[in-house]
């Protein structure tokens, strides 16, 4: 099958365009023929080897995939030949087909596009694991959004305002909170011109923020736990500025507040129930048009590296995909 190709750790510069053996089919899995793959931070820290899953080279990376289901493994009763799925598969996505067991696997209804789903459906689960199941945002609460103009970010503002939250969306420039605004943020904070610690005091008056919603880490994680409210919840759901920030651990003390980690990884395969009924959650938005989801751009297959390239230079503010069929 065709691929592109991880033959050894680095940069997306490094990744070829060739050919890959199908892949072998366990007793639990289906084998996808693949349309869309999305495009995710993870893919690039998988690539570079700096990802907690280690693939065995070579591999593809890609870790969500829509497409149709053309064979099943020996053991899988609750899928059929033909259904047209959202799969999840941490990698093996940049390619015509793929194996992933049946756990994560989502039969999509027919109202959701594949590029809808491919673009916007695994950074929007994470982000409502986040949210309803980790913080339990309440209507009325007011939810800081870090990095929100990235996929997890974009996903949390407008799933906030969906929640009922007062949303406020800090990234680091302003054409990035104009598109944070387009999808609902209430107030802004450009974190490379402003103080974030005293504009969450100014746009709090002072009371501080009830939930953080933290996928950046580095220089921003402690201000931002500075300007949290008494009782809330600090969402640590990655570092895509790539410093793992050491907190101060009295501010957790002094605020009464908790700092919840968000693997949404884990909590998919140890709590599946669960995460089905999110996964139908958000069909159920899209569908009554309550989300939008995120906007796309396809590349194609032999081009797969610059969609990786664009979302390492953050020069793309449109959601990467890769289009195989």
């Amino acid at each position: 099958m065709k691929a592109v190709i991880c033959e050894e750790f680095g940069a997306p510069e490094m990744l070829k365009f060739g050919e890959l053996p199908d892949p072998v089919l366990g007793e639990n899995q289906v084998l996808i023929q693949v349309e869309f793959c999305g495009v995710s931070y993870p893919d690039l820290l998988i690539i570079q080897n700096n990802y907690q899953f280690k693939p065995e080279l070579p591999f593809s990376p890609g870790g969500e995939v829509v497409g149709k289901i053309i064979e099943l493994g020996e053991k899988v009763e609750n899928l059929k030949h033909g259904d047209r799925v959202l799969a999840l598969c941490r990698w093996g996505g940049f390619a015509e087909k793929v194996a992933v067991d049946t756990d994560r696997v989502f039969v999509l209804p027919d109202g959701i596009s594949s590029d809808t789903a491919a673009s916007s459906l695994y950074t929007y689960s994470t982000s409502l694991y986040a949210l309803k199941d980790r913080a339990q945002l309440k209507s009325g609460e007011t939810l800081l959004v870090l990095g929100a103009a990235g996929g997890i970010g974009l996903a949390a503002v407008e799933l906030g305002k969906a929640m009922g939250a007062k949303v406020i969306a800090a990234a680091s420039s302003d054409e990035k909170l104009a598109l944070c605004k387009a999808k609902g943020a209430d107030q802004t904070i450009n974190y490379e011109s402003e103080d974030l610690k005293s504009r969450i005091k100014e746009l709090t008056n002072g009371l501080g923020v009830d939930v953080v919603l933290d996928p950046v880490g580095g220089k921003y994680t402690e201000p931002a736990l500075r300007g949290i409210a008494w009782k809330g919840r600090y969402l640590i759901v990655g570092f895509a500025n790539g410093d793992i920030p050491k907190i101060p651990m009295n501010l957790p003390l002094l605020k009464g507040c908790s700092i919840v980690g968000v693997f949404w990884g884990n909590f998919s395969k140890v709590d599946a129930d669960q995460n089905r009924s999110n996964m139908n959650h958000l069909y159920d938005w899209i569908l009554k048009g309550k989300i939008t989801g995120h906007a796309a751009e396809a590349y194609n297959l032999k081009d797969a590296k610059n969609a990786l390239l664009d979302l390492q230079d953050r020069s793309n503010f449109k959601k990467g995909i890769v289009q195989v069929l």
